[in-house]
């Protein structure tokens, strides 16, 4: 007997980013974006909950091993992000203003890429204990 069951891992990183729209005017950015447009950057610290849904093996019990997905989290998302300036220190947002909803998709997209295909994946992304974003593909 097969069952469809989410199962959920939580992470943690620090990373400091400047919210800015190089086409827009120094006074547009600051009107649009305010403390967080600083030229010298801010930081957050993350909170990060992915959730994985499928079917579970009805031989091993699991949906996927947490220690794997432990370890995609921390080489896609904590390694590459974590005590980093987002805007300087990482390719993924170089071109792409790190908001959060940009930072959320960025994730998902690394995520993505190492849990199987008939999983569904959803990833949260909290900047602050009130403000968060969510994406499922």
């Amino acid at each position: 007997m097969s069952h469809i069951v989410s199962v959920f891992r939580k992470a943690h990183f620090n990373a400091a980013h400047r919210l800015h729209v190089p086409e827009w005017s120094a006074e547009e950015n600051r009107a649009f974006f305010g403390l967080c447009n600083n030229e010298h950057f801010h930081g957050h610290n993350y909170d990060l909950e992915v959730k994985v849904t499928g079917q579970v093996d009805p031989v091993s019990g699991y949906l996927i091993d947490m220690k794997l997905l432990q370890q995609f989290i921390n080489e896609e998302v904590v390694e590459p992000f974590d005590h980093k300036n987002l805007n300087m220190d990482t390719d993924d947002f170089r071109q792409l203003n790190p908001t959060a909803e940009n930072i959320v998709w960025v994730i998902w997209k690394r995520l993505r890429s190492r849990i199987p295909a008939e999983m569904d994946l959803s990833v949260r992304l909290y900047e602050t204990p009130r403000n968060f974003v969510e994406y499922n593909g």
